[in-house]
């Protein structure tokens, strides 16, 4: 039987259902939805926030001392790590931490690696966010955001249509349904679009957030950092030429490995 939109349309009413299946926020990662619906967040108001969440601090501190910082003295507190890493940094790394620590208390069903798709969410966020750093995009401040939440829609569907075939449905993907997930969640409009076209970015014009959170997912999956754990056939190297960034290629990778190894453990 052929599918149509209107199957399409109720397939996705259903899976947004499976937002109300995932656990609950915590206060930390409350506040910081709310930083990226424009919700301005001070220095003190970060730290004071996720030094209540105690596991959190904890973890913060583990990443924050890993040998990959290089750091010259210990690092003991929230505070102390805000003034070296600063605010968005430190807000990339805690809101790695907390998506990833919600999204594995999901139950799944059989075949699908929680731990292979937080891994993916949180290289495309850490891609995303270099490459705007340094393509200085329009709502670069973003990226991050964009790239850890792009998926969404592929996690929803496993939770609540796991015998679904996204391919039989016509003008539907789950990109859509992540942006679908992500209104609901009120997020920022460039995120949203940035998230509905991570596979199919609007051609000509300039170089777009739309552009820079695909070219990450793309990364990713040439880095063999996809959900299923494989490699595509891309150079990397030649996506970061496509980006204009071919002279950037070497010292970006070597960023963005840095950062991935500090944190990969907890994934």
């Amino acid at each position: 039987m052929v599918s149509t939109p209107a199957d399409s349309r109720l397939y996705e009413q259903q899976a947004l259902k499976g937002l109300g299946q995932l656990p609950p926020f915590s206060p930390i990662l409350q506040r910081l939805m709310g930083e990226m619906a424009h919700e301005a967040v001070s220095f003190a108001t970060l730290a004071g926030l996720i030094e209540k969440d105690t596991a959190l601090t904890g973890n913060v501190l583990r990443v924050v001392n890993s040998p990959l910082y290089s750091l010259r003295a210990t690092v003991c507190s929230v505070r102390h790590a805000l003034t070296i890493l600063g605010l968005a940094k430190l807000r990339n790394i805690v809101l790695s931490l907390s998506v990833s620590r919600l999204w594995a208390q999901v139950r799944a069903p059989p075949g699908w690696s929680m731990p292979l798709f937080n891994r993916h969410a949180v290289a495309v966020a850490m891609l995303a966010d270099l490459l705007a750093l340094e393509t200085g995009v329009p709502d670069g401040e973003g990226a991050f955001s964009a790239g850890l939440l792009h998926d969404l829609g592929k996690l929803l569907m496993a939770i609540t249509l796991p015998d679904c075939d996204e391919e039989a449905l016509p003008g539907w993907t789950h990109a859509d349904l992540s942006a679908a997930a992500l209104q609901c969640w009120n997020l920022p409009a460039p995120i949203v679009e940035a998230v509905r076209h991570h596979h199919r970015p609007p051609a000509g014009g300039p170089l777009s957030l739309d552009t820079l959170v695909c070219g990450a997912n793309r990364l990713a999956h040439a880095l063999s950092l996809s959900c299923r754990g494989v490699a595509s056939d891309e150079s990397p190297d030649a996506i970061l030429e496509q980006i204009g960034l071919a002279d950037q290629a070497p010292a970006l990778l070597e960023d963005f490995q840095r950062e991935f190894d500090a944190i990969r453990e907890f994934f």
